[in-house]
């Protein structure tokens, strides 16, 4: 009895506390494992659900993209002017009832449209200032008159038309026979000899915000800038300004020894009487003369359609060029570029 005794655990309370402490240690793991499985899953979820709210976003777009282009050829005209109905903005519009989407009950779902038509022909295109053959000086002069009415460096001008014609790609056999849109003539087929003070390979000019690689170029001159210039993509073809749209800083660069006041008088003036054709234009301005004749008209061909979606909790900010041309021609309009912001 004695040595029975003996072989007895004289703690027993210690292996039970043991058990306790590895059954609740499996049980928290068990519970963290079933956590983790939960939680990836539900972030699979949401990123499904953002994923399709981002492609719900989309055909927004694509719709009102479709619906600014069949305005926009609807009233088509012998001139363009802001009184048209392309001009005028779209307030946010809730779009709810246009959407079909699975309902979850307690959700604030909303979905709501807004942009506007911008004319992209009101403002001057800096492809202008060089062709393949090098700057052009009327279209030098042109822009050096916007950046004396701005009170901005007119020596500017002579360095983007220098950057301009560097980065023009070289005119070739192949590119000679592609026309550009809204001319039915093809490029120049010489081929120059390229003298552009500007070192290395430059980056093309697509947006505005590339006037930044300009040497001497700074953030507050493209701000100061970028209600006035855009960049289309035009090839080699000369593009114009609108005077029916066009703002008044820009009518007194156009017009030789006008003052933005003086510009101000014509802008009332067409708000009463758009300019239907060039003669009309050119009996408001009596004898003074336009610096150069080829860079305005009374038409537009380039339009910037800016789209603002909300989507539940998803937003898509967007604006797009559109190229409808003033007179019909094969290809008709479409889309250029879609830029997301």
């Amino acid at each position: 009895m004695p040595a029975a005794r003996m072989r007895r655990p004289q703690h027993p309370w210690r292996q039970r506390g043991v058990a306790v402490i590895t059954a609740l240690l499996l049980t928290t793991l068990a519970v963290a494992i079933v956590a983790s499985l939960f939680w990836q899953q539900q972030v699979q979820v949401r990123s499904m659900e953002n994923q399709r709210l981002h492609l719900q976003t989309k055909w927004i777009l694509r719709g009102a993209l479709d619906w600014s282009t069949l305005v926009l050829d609807t009233f088509r005209g012998q001139y363009t002017s802001l009184d048209q109905p392309w001009a005028t903005p779209l307030a946010e519009t809730r779009l709810d009832q246009y959407i079909e989407r699975e309902r979850v009950e307690g959700e604030n779902f909303d979905a709501t449209l807004s942009g506007n038509v911008t004319d992209a022909s009101s403002r001057y295109n800096l492809r202008n200032l060089a062709n393949a053959s090098g700057s052009v000086t009327d279209q030098v002069a042109f822009f050096t008159n916007l950046l004396r009415t701005l009170q901005m460096q007119q020596s500017l001008a002579d360095r983007i038309a220098d950057y301009v014609y560097a980065t023009l790609p070289p005119v070739t056999a192949q590119t000679a026979g592609e026309t550009p849109p809204g001319s039915t003539q093809p490029p120049a087929t010489t081929t120059p000899q390229r003298r552009s003070t500007v070192s290395g390979k430059p980056i093309s000019l697509l947006q505005v915000d590339d006037l930044l690689a300009v040497p001497g170029i700074t953030q507050e001159m493209v701000e100061r800038l970028r209600p006035f210039v855009t960049v289309l993509p035009s090839g080699n073809t000369l593009t114009t300004v609108n005077v029916n749209t066009a703002p008044p800083e820009l009518l007194a660069a156009l017009v030789s020894n006008m003052s933005v006041s003086e510009a101000n008088t014509l802008v009332a003036q067409r708000k009463q009487a758009p300019w239907k054709n060039k003669a009309d234009f050119t009996t408001a301005l009596g004898n003074r003369t336009v610096i150069a004749g080829d860079s305005w008209d009374v038409t537009s061909d380039w339009f910037l359609v800016d789209s603002r979606i909300r989507l539940d909790r998803a937003a898509l900010n967007a604006q797009a060029l559109i190229f409808r041309p003033s007179t019909p021609i094969a290809g008709g309009t479409r889309v250029m570029w879609i830029r997301e912001n």
